[in-house]
């Protein structure tokens, strides 16, 4: 693959604080994953959920296939992700603890072709936490126009 794929939920880090971070496998069909190849991928409201041992994808958005034909597929379906038992306990656990919850950072295709998604466990921002990094960012700005400049 000459042009790497990798789709990135910017929203995600500015409202959450991202206390770690995972690389999981999906279970896609094969007009979504022609969809992720051509950057048709939206983290609008997406969120993880377990469910019975395993770990989902909600609300994640995959455009349909133009050229699908028959095979197309339900846009906004739930899809799995693949982890191994291990991580999918720690990370249960951690869920049962106060404030955290699982947050789509990024889809990409890897080497091999595979879509893999970054899953981060995120715990809400406070507004003044929020307006933090706004300060942060707007003061690297300022450095990088300063060294710019000369």
């Amino acid at each position: 693959m000459s042009q790497k794929i990798y789709i990135k939920n910017r929203p995600a880090t500015f409202e959450y604080a991202i206390e770690d971070r995972l690389t999981a496998g999906m279970v896609l069909t094969g007009s979504e994953i022609k969809s992720v190849r051509n950057g048709k991928v939206s983290f609008n409201d997406s969120y993880c959920l377990f469910n019975k041992g395993e770990l989902w994808v909600k609300s994640l958005h995959i455009a349909e296939y133009v050229n699908a034909g028959y095979a197309g597929h339900d846009p906004t379906r739930e899809r799995k992700l693949l982890l191994t038992k291990r991580e999918i306990r720690k990370w249960e656990q951690k869920i049962k603890e106060k404030g955290f919850t699982i947050i789509p950072l990024a889809v990409f295709v890897n080497d091999e072709g595979f879509a893999k998604m970054e899953i981060g466990l995120g715990r809400g921002k406070k507004l003044h936490d929020k307006r933090e990094t706004i300060k942060g960012r707007e003061a690297e700005r300022e450095i990088k126009r300063h060294i710019n400049r000369f």
